[in-house]
């Protein structure tokens, strides 16, 4: 089929608002397929399984609106002049990507640990902080004039310049991670707000140049690496063109309406300021007419994926945004990288994202032990799960999926939010324990948000959410780390939760886990089972999709035991379930007890 010219892709008009190391290669084989789910069964179960899986059907034609198609001709052709695409394998192409294969590693480390941190933590106000502080009347606009004044006079750039990351510790916050139970981590390299976070060739608005004056990539890298972690990084950037639209507005009312914001100054402009020799044009990059209704905060939801009238990027954003994103594979290997986009960066207006997953793949496969590496797309169409993995953003899917996925998600707002310590709104450990379960029994990994402060610390709150996923994986993690899904995920009157809606946006709208919930993981080999109990039973558990009516255990089960206590547990087999009497001690956790049934 010839590709069709981009007009503009159809977007759903009730999309749901945004809420916004050296690896142990060692260790690290990779898979000579694409990644599929071990099931250890008979044929007479192969039926029953790929009905489940078909329900991912749904889940697809579900999101089909909110996807790009990949038959779509770009706009935008971007040189390669200043930043080659490595030779190899795959060619920046859908039909050549859909090669890729996930390593087995990744689909092995199963949590990850994030640092969704930049200069709009330093306010301490929450999400899309540089955005919203240019809406009129808005809670943000209220706190920047209140904490620096009018953003005419004082804007995001100049937040930056606050930025100080002054007690900021890296290489602690990391051996804490991994302490946790995290087996990747993750760093934010730019966000929406445009400043990227290392020596940047191609912006000169980095966290070297200004800020911190620090190279955060780098330092967030060595110390990954020095735990033995895989190194992810994550690149918002690609919509900082209309994400930033909202800094070409100026108030309508009161003693400065009409008085521009700062989002149009220019070079010229800074003689003799702190930002004196800089461009905020290469940081806010409003050169451009506005889209129609720009002002408005939420405005950008239904233009995510350059539709609905939004203004469309030129060749030199596109060439400057694929030459940084090069810069930053090239500078510092990233095992993983997640880009915050529908399929592929700045897709359909350029072929900029269809070069740079080229490059990240070819340049992946020469490193021993890395495979092609793992990146990370959002809302992929069917061809599209074929060449990346598919994250979807505070949500899980309702069924077992047949190939590697990723929820990414926080324990609070992706920015540093005081209120949210505040009024004691973090997840607790036994949620995001209760999330893990229930993301790993369907094949996918947890990346989890820990906000950092502008300062760089976290705090105390935040140390005893993390303190309680270490009790419970210090005890428990073998239930979780190189497992696969079972034959069905799990039961429990929480069930297989609600369905997706755009990036995923599902969290917290289905019923919570209790101790009648109960999710299934199994080992590679298929001899052990693993029933992860969310909750403390008060008496024995039925684990009802073990019993003979059910007919999914094809082979007898040898011994049961509870991981952290001592000795065999009493259990009898029956037509309705596989009853277990836990153990008597009380665990060290109370976020999950998890059986461990070895089967014969």
């Amino acid at each position: 089929m010839p590709a069709r010219p981009f007009t503009g892709p159809p977007v759903a008009d009730d999309i749901c608002a945004r809420s916004e190391t050296e690896s142990d290669r060692s260790r690290s084989p990779f898979v000579t397929r694409r990644a599929q789910p071990t099931f250890p069964m008979k044929n007479k179960h192969s039926t029953r399984l790929l009905a489940l899986l078909g329900t991912l059907c749904l889940g697809t034609q579900a999101l089909a609106a909110d996807s790009i198609p990949s038959d779509i001709k770009p706009a935008v052709i971007v040189s390669t002049t200043a930043e080659p695409v490595a030779p190899g394998k795959f060619q920046p192409t859908w039909q050549s990507l859909s090669q890729y294969e996930v390593p087995e590693w990744f689909r092995d480390r199963k949590f990850g640990i994030w640092a969704h941190w930049g200069p709009q933590c330093q306010p301490e106000a929450g999400d899309w902080y540089a955005r919203k502080m240019y809406v009129e009347g808005n809670s943000y606009y209220k706190t920047h004039l209140a904490k620096y004044g009018h953003p005419s006079e004082f804007g995001f750039k100049d937040v930056i310049n606050e930025w100080k990351a002054e007690k900021w510790e890296p290489e602690k916050l990391v051996a804490l991670y991994k302490r946790v139970g995290a087996q990747y981590f993750f760093a934010m390299a730019n966000h929406h707000d445009n400043l990227d976070m290392w020596d940047s060739k191609y912006q000169p608005w980095n966290s070297v140049a200004v800020g911190p004056k620090k190279n955060i990539i780098g330092e967030w890298s060595k110390a990954a690496r020095a735990q033995g972690l895989p190194f992810g990084v994550s690149v918002h950037a690609a919509h900082a063109w209309s994400w930033y639209e909202t800094a070409q507005g100026a108030d309508k009312n009161g003693p400065k309406a009409g008085v521009p914001y700062d989002g149009k100054l220019t070079k010229a402009d800074g003689k003799g300021k702190w930002w004196d020799g800089l461009d905020p044009q290469d940081l806010y990059e409003q050169r451009h007419q506005p889209s129609p209704g720009f002002e408005r905060e939420n405005s950008i939801h239904a233009r995510w994926n350059w539709g609905k009238g939004v203004s469309q990027p030129d060749q030199a954003y596109c060439e400057k945004f694929y030459n940084r994103t090069m810069d930053l594979i090239n500078k510092y290997q990233p095992d993983l990288i997640y880009f915050d986009d529908t399929a592929l960066p700045l897709w359909p207006v350029t072929d900029a994202g269809l070069k740079i997953a080229a490059h990240f793949y070819n340049t992946n496969l020469k490193r021993p032990g890395v495979g092609a590496g793992v990146l990370f797309g959002k809302i992929p169409t069917p061809d599209q799960l074929k060449t990346f993995v598919w994250d979807i953003e505070r949500g899980v899917p309702n069924s077992i999926l047949p190939y590697a996925w990723q929820t990414c998600t926080c324990i609070g707002g992706w920015h540093y939010n005081l209120d949210d310590y505040n009024r004691n709104k973090y997840k607790s450990a036994k949620t995001v324990v209760h999330m893990l379960a229930d993301i790993v029994s369907k094949n996918g990994n947890l990346l989890l948000n820990i906000p950092v402060r502008g300062d760089g610390s976290i705090d105390d709150r935040e140390e005893k959410v993390l303190e309680g996923i270490a009790t419970w994986m210090e005890v428990n993690k073998e239930s979780i780390l190189a497992t696969r899904p079972w034959k069905t995920f799990g039961e429990g009157p929480a069930g297989a939760g609600n369905a997706l809606s755009a990036q995923g946006f599902n969290e917290g709208k289905g019923k919570p886990f209790g101790a009648e919930d109960v999710r299934y993981t199994v080992s590679k080999d298929g001899k052990t089972l693993y029933a992860i109990v969310c909750g403390l039973p008060s008496g024995q558990v039925a684990l009802k999709s073990l019993g003979k009516t059910a007919a999914l255990l094809d082979r007898p089960v040898s011994k049961i035991e509870q991981l952290g206590a001592t000795g065999a547990l009493v259990w009898t087999l029956g037509a309705d379930a596989l009853n277990v009497t836990p153990a008597s001690a009380k665990p060290a956790s109370d976020a999950a007890i998890v059986f461990k049934i070895t089967l014969k």
